[in-house]
């Protein structure tokens, strides 16, 4: 039997169209999108205002899309990994991290990674596909603690401009007026920096931006990752510099701090060179071991040095807390590689 098609994703036209195409009224698009969008419905049944006999025509081909997490881990700190089901049968790893009254939600765009960043459990994984916007949108819509959200950041596994069209449309859901109506200042997208993907998504979207740094010298970054050949850092700095982040929208620079390889007063100085006069926020992170990668983590003091010179020149720099590490929640530690199968979608 042919799975159904989701509606979880879809614009309210597109629900107007299944709905002529099933031989219902065109409005029925519009009550459709404030049932799933809105009510955050589990299935068709439930859209009561439709006929019976049209949420039966409706569901012999669609279903809402929503699946359930298949487990759930909580750390110590009160971080809660999940893992969900793929509309493929695959596996994918979404963090809920709460902090006092702010709550951030780190969803995943892909099973796996094609970037194979040398300190990243995801990109050992490999890569295994891409999530539909479904899929994406599924990991806030069965969230247990979806009301509790504050904050979405696309931080799990994948690369949001290697996923492009389903980041977007997950993201413009997000912020539609007929979606969760969010504003694009509660969402951040990373990247490790594609080369065409990249520009389209400052254009397109108005969300947050992150850019994945991680060493300011080329050579050392193409080591570190391979990503770099493709797109080098000095380009991504460009590129960013033609853009407007002067209307609260946040460009920032993640930097995964190895203790003896990217921590010097040189690494510093090359930071500014590379940064300065660009309106923008590093965050330094700690390092978290994976197995068979020689790295390892900088000390505190020399995390609090490198911050301290990076805000001192000019660049505000933040340490970010660890958060979920007892439960592999933390940074470049989600893998699904060793988890397959799923479960059905309602």
């Amino acid at each position: 039997m042919d799975r159904k098609t989701a509606l979880l994703g879809m614009t309210p036209d597109e629900l107007g169209s299944v709905a002529r195409e099933l031989g219902m009224p065109a409005f029925a698009g519009g009550q459709m999108a404030k049932w799933i969008y809105r009510h955050c419905v589990r299935s068709i049944d439930e859209m009561t205002d439709l006929s019976k006999a049209n949420r039966e025509k409706l569901g012999k081909a669609y279903e809402i899309g929503c699946a359930d997490p298949v487990e759930a881990r909580h750390s110590k700190d009160g971080t809660v990994k999940y893992l969900f089901p793929t509309r493929d049968g695959k596996r994918v790893e979404t963090v809920f991290i709460p902090d006092n009254d702010r709550a951030t939600l780190c969803v995943s765009c892909q099973v796996g990674c094609k970037m194979n960043c040398l300190f990243c459990q995801t990109g050992k994984q490999g890569f295994e596909g891409n999530l539909s916007a479904a899929d994406i949108l599924n990991q806030i819509y069965a969230l247990p603690e979806a009301d509790r959200l504050t904050n979405i950041v696309f931080m799990g596994q994948g690369e949001p401009m290697d996923n492009l069209e389903a980041v977007l449309r997950a993201t413009s859901v997000l912020t539609a007026p007929y979606g969760w109506a969010w504003s694009p200042r509660r969402i951040t997208v990373s990247s490790v920096g594609v080369r065409g993907k990249l520009r389209r998504f400052l254009e397109e979207s108005d969300c947050h931006v992150a850019i994945s740094l991680h060493s300011p010298l080329p050579d050392q970054r193409a080591e570190l990752m391979p990503a770099q050949r493709g797109m080098p850092i000095g380009e991504i700095v460009e590129l960013l510099r033609s853009h407007d982040f002067s209307h609260q929208r946040r460009l920032s620079f993640e930097y995964i701090v190895f203790g003896g390889l990217n921590d010097s007063p040189a690494h510093a100085r090359e930071i500014v060179r590379l940064l300065g006069g660009l309106d923008c926020r590093v965050n330094l992170i700690r390092f978290h071991q994976i197995p068979g990668v020689p790295l390892r983590g900088a000390d505190e003091e020399t995390m609090e040095t490198l911050r301290d010179y990076l805000t001192g020149h000019g660049i505000f720099t933040t340490i970010r807390a660890s958060r979920g590490q007892d439960i592999e929640a933390a940074c470049g530690l989600l893998s699904t590689s060793r988890k397959t199968g799923g479960r059905r979608h309602e």
